[in-house]
């Protein structure tokens, strides 16, 4: 319930605070008034987008205020998930900058325009004269039916599955797509690895196969420069081996006369045992080397093929080879367990499928069975608001299977006549403005009592009618009052006289500027609102007699 709107520095209004009552609100005044300013700033923290910055002062910020009592609407899961503080009266407020920057707050915590619309849309309904556009929806007219039928919780699950399983068969589809493109790859891909795999790859053999090449290449060199180290360190006449042995001995009998060189003496036996080893080692080396054409067949063989691959996969070495070749049978895997996961999905779809179809034949069988409801209530409040020969006929059908909407598997289709003997048609072809007013509001009516709407506004949905008619909508009103709150601004002294709180909107002329006010008005001053609204400003005592009439007391 709205308890207090406050509005500064907005179009022409300076400054307003105006506090509603529980029940029914009515707002009149001349028309250019400033009833629709009001409005406008009431959208705004309502979630609508700033058209304009024309405001009373240009050198300060528009600030609007709404302060709501939400203790009754389940809103607290609502706050936890926004990280918003509940409070029982929350506050939104919206601020328009000089530059036309606009914060929105909620308890004081900033939030975005998507989220003050979703609050907002738990919080008030407008029904304006352009509202009746709403009846041609398909979305309004399944609306009123799952009203009614209190589907909500069933249209979530509803909406939950269909989105999982809207989700689930777009995964399948791209994964499906991607597979099929894998597939036309595949045998090439299982060639290549086949190739790579049968070539038993080792990433430190080519080093180790060249070195090979070389070793075998040149056996003869190689043997030749092992003999020449042997003859020259053994086979010479006068051979390194020699020579050390004979420095040695020499060393050894100086040693005899003079101990202190016994460290040289140690260095050159240990000289001559190390190059007699190497010696050794050197022959067989030399013993080893020998011309293998054969094996090095073999190795030219292998290098060719590793070379080949390295060229033909544009790389520079076998580990590189290596690296590509599990590329390959990853993707070779992946197709396998795409296969799998493919098989998955269409198993999950086809069960999501069958679950959104039961929930789909759950809101079809509940909207079916409030439809003749529905259509017997609108047709008696319509004949309440003198419309005898109205009929209005709702035609659900369900869509095909592979046609299922986010609402469910029904269309459905709102006609209406106002004329005896006339076939119901299309809502917007057959009724004037009047009619499409209260056949409007005879379905919001319908609405409120099951949707529980904290507030609903009706914004002049008065034209096109007057007399009988209006005090019948004025009836009307006055029962949805009962049980929740309900502003209404009119130009028909006939609903407004059933407010419970009457405010009037007007402008304010000073020397340097026009200003939109508004004021609640006491029991005395409704009875002259009413009589001007009945018979222009100056009323007379008859107008005055009505008025009073009309509020249900006789003028003082």
């Amino acid at each position: 319930m709205l308890n207090r709107l406050s509005i500064h520095n907005y179009a022409l209004i300076d400054s307003l605070d105006i506090h509603f009552d529980k029940g029914l609100n009515i707002l009149t005044g001349e028309t250019g008034a400033g009833k629709s300013i009001i409005m406008g700033g009431l959208s705004l923290i309502l979630g609508q987008r700033v058209e304009s910055r024309y405001f009373f002062n240009q050198h300060k910020k528009c600030i609007i205020e709404g302060y709501f009592d939400i203790s009754n609407y389940q809103l607290k899961t609502f706050f936890a998930e926004q990280d918003l503080d509940y409070e029982r009266e929350t506050i939104i407020r919206r601020e328009v900058s000089v530059d036309g920057k606009s914060r929105a707050f909620v308890n004081d915590t900033p939030v975005t325009l998507q989220v003050l619309k979703v609050l907002a849309e738990r919080l008030i309904d407008i029904h304006s004269q352009h509202a009746t556009l709403q009846l041609n929806t398909e979305a309004f007219q399944l609306l009123t039916l799952d009203s009614v039928a209190q589907n909500q919780p069933l249209r979530e699950r509803y909406a939950a599955a269909y989105q999982s399983h809207k989700a689930t068969s777009a995964r399948l589809s791209a994964l499906k797509t991607a597979a099929s493109r894998a597939q036309a790859e595949a045998d090439y891909h299982q060639f290549l690895y086949d190739e790579l795999a049968a070539a038993n790859l080792d990433a430190d053999e080519q080093e180790q196969m060249e070195a090979e090449q070389q070793r075998l290449e040149h056996a003869e060199e190689i043997k030749r420069n092992l003999l020449g180290v042997i003859f020259a360190l053994q086979d010479n006449e006068v051979s390194a081996i020699t020579l050390l042995k004979e420095a040695l001995q020499q060393l050894q009998q100086a040693e005899r006369y003079m101990p202190s060189i016994a460290a040289l003496v140690q260095r050159l036996q240990s000289s001559f045992i190390e190059v007699k080893d190497l010696n050794n080692e050197v022959g067989r080396v030399e013993q080893g080397i020998g011309l293998d054409e054969e094996r090095l067949v073999a190795v030219n063989e292998r290098l060719s093929q590793l070379y080949a691959l390295q060229q033909k996969h544009r790389v520079d070495n076998v580990a590189a080879l290596i690296a590509f070749r599990e590329e390959l049978r990853e993707k070779l895997e992946d197709l396998s367990a795409d296969e799998a996961t493919i098989n998955q999905l269409e198993a999950d779809v086809k069960q999501l499928k069958a679950e959104l179809l039961e929930l789909a034949e759950a809101l079809t069988e509940s909207r079916k069975a409030v439809i003749p409801a529905i259509q017997e209530e609108i047709d008696q409040v319509l004949r309440e608001m003198e419309m005898p020969h109205s009929r209005l006929d709702i035609a659900l059908r369900q869509v095909d299977p592979n046609e299922l909407r986010h609402t469910g598997r029904d269309t459905v289709d709102f006609r209406f006549t106002a004329n005896k003997g006339q076939e119901p048609q299309p809502v917007g072809k057959v009724a004037s403005g009047g009619e499409l007013s209260r056949l409007m509001l005879a379905i919001k009516s319908l609405i409120a009592k099951t949707s529980a709407l904290p507030t609903i506004i009706f914004d002049e949905i008065d034209t096109g009618i007057s007399g009988e008619v209006a005090l019948k909508v004025a009836d009307i009103m006055d029962r949805l009052a009962d049980h929740m709150q309900v502003m209404a601004i009119t130009h028909l002294p006939q609903i407004a006289a059933k407010g419970k709180a009457h405010f009037k909107v007007y402008k304010e002329e000073s020397a340097e500027k026009t200003a939109t006010n508004i004021i609640q008005l006491t029991p005395k001053e409704r009875v002259l609102e009413l009589a001007q609204m009945l018979s222009g400003v100056n009323p007379g005592a008859a107008a005055m007699q009505h008025a009073a009439e009309l509020l249900g007391r006789q003028a003082r």
